[in-house]
Formats: C-alpha cells, sequence, structure tokens
C-alpha cells in the first residue's frame, strides 16, 4: 500500500511538472489535458484520477508555489521598535529576491501573468488572485500608515495611493522580467526603483 501511495505521488507530480511546461510553452487555454497526457507519457484517465479538470490541474500547479505577493502577506508584520519604512523596504526586497531566486515561481509566474485567460472555470483562481492582490495592499498600506504615524512621511501623504503605487512597481517589474529575464538585472533594478520611490515619498514636499 505504501509502495502505491508513493506511485501515486510520482504521478501526480509529474503530471504537475508537465502541466507547468505545457502551459508554459502552449498557453493554459491552447493546453488540453490531452496534451498534458502525452507529454508526460500517461492516458488521460490518469490525470482524470488525480484532477477533475483543467481548472483543478491549474490550481493544484498554483499551491505548490508561493507566489511573490502571496509572500509579501506572509512575511511578519511591523513591530513597534521597527522603522516603518526600513522594514517595508525589507519586505519588498525579500518577496523580489523569492522571484529572483526560483525559477519554477518564475515559470509559474509568467503563465499567471501572461499565458492566462481568467475565464470560465478559471473566474475561482481569478477571484483569488484578487484576494491576494487587496492582502498585498492592505498589507503595504499599513506599513506606509505606520510610517506616516511616525513621522517618516508627509502627514498628507495617501497611505492607500503610496501602496497601489509601489504594489504596482513590484509587480510590473516581475511581469516585465519574467516576460524577458536578460532585458534587466532583478535585484538591482527592483532596489534602484524600490530605493527611489521610497526616497520620493519621504522627501515630497
Amino acid at each position: 500500500m505504501r509502495k502505491t501511495k508513493e506511485e501515486a505521488l510520482e504521478t501526480r507530480n509529474l503530471i504537475l511538472d508537465t502541466a507547468e511546461a505545457v502551459f508554459s510553452e502552449k498557453g493554459v487555454s491552447r493546453t488540453t489535458l490531452n496534451d498534458i497526457a502525452r507529454a508526460a507519457n500517461l492516458t488521460r484517465g490518469a490525470i482524470y484520477w488525480h484532477f477533475k479538470n483543467k481548472a483543478d490541474l491549474f490550481d493544484a500547479m498554483l499551491q505548490r508555489v508561493i507566489l511573490p505577493m502571496d509572500e509579501f502577506i506572509a512575511t511578519p508584520d511591523l513591530h513597534p521598535e521597527q522603522q516603518p519604512l526600513a522594514y517595508l523596504r525589507t519586505r519588498s526586497m525579500h518577496v523580489v529576491r523569492t522571484l529572483a531566486e526560483n525559477p519554477r515561481i518564475q515559470r509559474v509566474f509568467d503563465i499567471v501573468m501572461h499565458k492566462t485567460e481568467m475565464v470560465d472555470d478559471m473566474l475561482p483562481i481569478r477571484d483569488r488572485h484578487l484576494e491576494t492582490i487587496q492582502g498585498c495592499l492592505h498589507t503595504i498600506e499599513t506599513d506606509f500608515q505606520a510610517a506616516i504615524d511616525k513621522g517618516e512621511l508627509p502627514a498628507a501623504t495617501n497611505a492607500r495611493m503610496a501602496a497601489i503605487g509601489l504594489h504596482s512597481l513590484i509587480d510590473g517589474l516581475f511581469a516585465n522580467y519574467v516576460l524577458s529575464p536578460n532585458l534587466f538585472d532583478l535585484m538591482e533594478q527592483a532596489e534602484f526603483t524600490i530605493d527611489n520611490y521610497l526616497d520620493g515619498l519621504a522627501n515630497r514636499c
């Protein structure tokens, strides 16, 4: 029985690995379960034994990685003794490093951003993605508000708008990087962009 369970897990992982590769090559909407089965040298029935449909398989593929903005939410909250802007920078660079150092996360992020149509069976996944964005924005906004309260940012700073701006900068860097990794050095460009954005907010008249 143990061997059977191990074999089943190996088959499941093979399906997920193959789906990730085929989704990356063909796009999600153009990929069928037959495509994945052939690429994995399995029957379509073997895939249905593990997954209800393509959306279920896609969701399982996502669950294997922590995407960057999920990582942002997962980092510890700001402690009272910490400097909010410095900690927000640390948080941001940690998220950047998570993607920069993990090819699988890069590949899955690319699939989600550039090769998936969030319609029909994918709508629940889109809704969870939107929830993640809202959670990430709330986390960043909280840190910005703490920076305002501690006098690190001008009192007139709109914490929500500042959060949307930082999120957009990081998300945009990721989207362009996974599209063309040779376009720029992600860590170097992120450090430059994030530092200039935070400095600009701090020194705004």
